[in-house]
């Protein structure tokens, strides 16, 4: 969705009716409940994200809090400081704040609860049963990432073209781990040709997408096509080996 100044938004948005309930992804505490979330004014009723819902999750990653964000809301049915648990009613899918008509819109936070911490959710959401997750890091010859750059995903099965853009220069943030930026999260497995017109040519390189995990790619322009599993975060330690304590004689 478009979100300020005709960039690419740093969440997404769900499609759903007003009234639609909508739910915690994860256990947590509301630090955030009503109008004003953008600006940080409450009673701001021009705030873009409307009616909106934050939580800090009880869980973090590598050592970070972690927030979620739930915006254009008809109704709040939370209060600031309450404990939510995973699914637990937060309100109801609206359309206030800068929409085109109903939804939900959805945010992952690390570390800090703000608007430039925002990391792609498509990272974080199990992707349905059977299907999975591209996720790409396409720059040119001198490492310059490509910004706000039209990528189709065409699945060889069935002919389907799917057209992603990879991020804009502001308002999407890459994952530490991935420096990705361009996610398609909802595809059924099976081989896929990605296609982009760069410089006039026709750049193609082929992937497949296996149920229930991440396909991770780089492509620098003219031919450096590489398949990289996707990274595991470090240990911020070393686990120590066990030593016995005493040695058993023959």
């Amino acid at each position: 969705g478009i979100f300020f100044a005709d960039e690419v938004h740093t969440g997404i948005d769900i499609d759903a009716n007003t009234g639609t309930p909508v739910l915690a992804a994860g256990p947590g505490t509301v630090v955030w409940a009503g109008g004003g979330f953008y600006t940080g004014l409450p009673d701001n009723t021009t705030d873009p994200y409307g009616l909106a819902v934050s939580i800090r999750h009880d869980f973090g990653y590598q050592g970070k809090p972690l927030f979620t964000l739930y915006a254009h809301m008809s109704r709040v049915d939370v209060t600031v400081g309450q404990h939510v648990e995973t699914g637990e009613q937060l309100g109801l899918v609206g359309e206030t704040g800068k929409t085109t008509g109903p939804h939900l819109h959805f945010e992952v936070r690390l570390e800090y609860n703000l608007y430039h911490h925002t990391l792609n959710p498509e990272l974080w959401l199990s992707p349905p049963q059977g299907w999975g997750v591209l996720v790409g890091r396409l720059d040119q010859q001198n490492g310059v990432l490509l910004s706000s750059y039209p990528v189709d995903v065409i699945s060889e099965d069935t002919g389907r073209v799917r057209r992603v853009r990879t991020y804009g220069t502001e308002t999407i943030h890459s994952d530490p781990n991935y420096q990705e930026n361009m996610v398609l999260s909802d595809l059924p497995a099976g081989l896929y040709r990605i296609s982009l017109i760069f410089d006039g040519r026709d750049h193609q390189f082929w992937v497949e997408i296996l149920p229930g995990q991440v396909t991770y790619f780089t492509y620098t322009m003219y031919g450096s096509f590489k398949l990289v599993p996707p990274p595991t975060p470090a240990l911020d330690f070393v686990p120590i080996t066990p030593t016995p304590t005493h040695t058993k004689r023959p």
